[in-house]
């Protein structure tokens, strides 16, 4: 509904940086139709200053000008001439897009696990028998049961671990559950890290 006389914000232009407000853009605006450049210089000094009061927390970093001279170029749509006191070439790259991140790529199989235990089992594939791999397996394996408590809610299975361990080292690692003892690992490893991320067991 629109009422004569009232001004709303939906029917104006979209603002480019809105935490400048629109009296701000307005005055760049004006700036830019000035016919005289000293004029306009000296005009955009003046904006500056008070853009700079409109966002004090730009004083945290060390080249905050350049920053407030950056948004003044943007804000202007480019078409501000003047001669600038800092390089504005690089200022649209403050809007741009970051590039988007890759997902990791690997066995998401083995995310219970974490990348740390995988690259364990890529060393113990290598490793020669004797006591510093016994020591390591022994390591892995009860790490491995930890890991699954905290995925699975304190569920640890010996069989699943054995298995995997095997799996995963393509078959160099193989554990007796017969003579193999694991660490006394609570139940209640699982549930801690639920409660971690907001998750109780009823």
């Amino acid at each position: 509904m629109n009422i004569e006389g009232l001004d709303y914000n939906t029917q104006r232009e979209k603002l480019l940086m809105p935490e400048y407000g629109r009296e701000i853009q307005k005055m760049i605006d004006h700036a830019v139709s000035l016919p005289d450049k000293a004029e306009r210089l000296k005009c955009a000094k003046t904006i500056v200053r008070l853009m700079e009061s409109k966002n004090p927390q730009l004083h945290e970093s060390t080249d905050y000008e350049q920053t407030l001279w950056d948004h003044l170029y943007l804000m202007s749509h480019q078409q501000l001439d003047i001669d600038w006191p800092f390089d504005v070439s690089e200022a649209e790259k403050i809007h741009s897009k970051p590039a988007p991140m890759e997902l990791p790529q690997g066995n998401t199989h083995l995310r219970h696990y974490g990348h740390l235990l995988e690259e364990v089992f890529d060393k113990l594939k290598t490793m020669p028998e004797g006591e510093e791999r016994d020591e390591l397996v022994r390591l892995t394996a009860n790490q491995m049961k930890r890991n699954l408590a905290a995925w699975g809610h304190g569920s640890m299975d010996d069989e699943k671990v054995a298995d995997d361990l095997a799996r995963f080292t393509d078959g160099k690692i193989q554990i007796d559950l017969n003579t193999f003892r694991f660490d006394n690992i609570p139940m209640s490893a699982g549930n801690e890290n639920g409660k971690r991320n907001g998750k109780r067991k009823k």
